[in-house]
């Protein structure tokens, strides 16, 4: 795999958590190395107390590792300080989570426009950018409704499309369709195959082995470790 290629590059990465006593509580991480290709779909997939979520919190720059180097589009995170590491994760990660986390007294719009709030982004452009991911993620009619008012499948790709506004560099997504029944859930795989066509380096988080093998590759994590790490068909 071409190294200048990856969107990510992780090296015996390790995150232990300790008691107050300064004792080891677990290790949810014991060396994990990893590279993630520009335009990459990949699902992690492991048991619960896995290590997934832990490496989902450490990509997506919510938790730091103990020990290891973290390269993200060639900056490496470790040694950032947490203001350089807090606009990075605002610009270059979009988060998708299980319970869509959409703040209920907002429009559609509102809440898509959010990250660029925080990036100081003139309300004009805001706007503009938020109707033209509405329009991609198939919102547009439900633009000015507010989430209590939306289905939980158009609840969730409000939430995808919030992630896509900032044109992140990875699409991180923890159980995207755990909360939906499954015609529902289809659909927002769908929408996910799409944004990886359209060349968006994904990962998703998941227990479920269909979700899994639509993804270009599998990562299963097993007591901190990877395990397996296949190209699927």
């Amino acid at each position: 795999m071409p190294q200048d290629d990856s969107v990510v590059k992780l090296r015996e990465i390790k995150r232990i958590y300790y008691k107050p006593d300064g004792s080891i509580l677990v290790e949810a991480l014991r060396g994990v190395d990893l590279d993630i290709p520009h335009g990459q779909s990949m699902a992690i997939m492991g048991a619960s107390g896995s290590g997934k979520s832990t490496l989902m919190n450490i990509l997506g720059c919510l938790d730091q590792a103990t020990s290891g180097s973290y390269v993200l589009h060639g900056k490496n995170v470790a040694t950032l300080d947490d203001q350089t590491v807090s606009t990075i994760r605002g610009e270059e990660i979009g988060f998708v989570f299980q319970s869509f986390n959409l703040i209920p007294q907002l429009t559609v719009t509102e809440n898509v426009e959010v990250p660029l709030y925080y990036q100081r982004i003139p309300q004009a452009d805001r706007r503009e950018r938020a109707e033209e991911i509405l329009d991609r993620v198939g919102l547009t009619d439900r633009a000015s409704h507010r989430p209590s008012e939306l289905s939980g499948g158009q609840q969730q790709r409000a939430a995808i499309a919030r992630a896509l506004i900032t044109h992140p560099s990875i699409l991180l997504a923890d159980e995207p369709t755990g909360n939906l029944d499954s015609e529902t859930g289809e659909e927002v795989l769908q929408l996910f195959d799409k944004l990886h066509e359209d060349g968006l380096t994904t990962l998703i988080v998941t227990h479920d082995e269909q979700v899994g093998q639509r993804c270009q590759r599998t990562i299963r994590l097993n007591d901190g470790v990877i395990e397996s790490d296949t190209l699927n068909t």
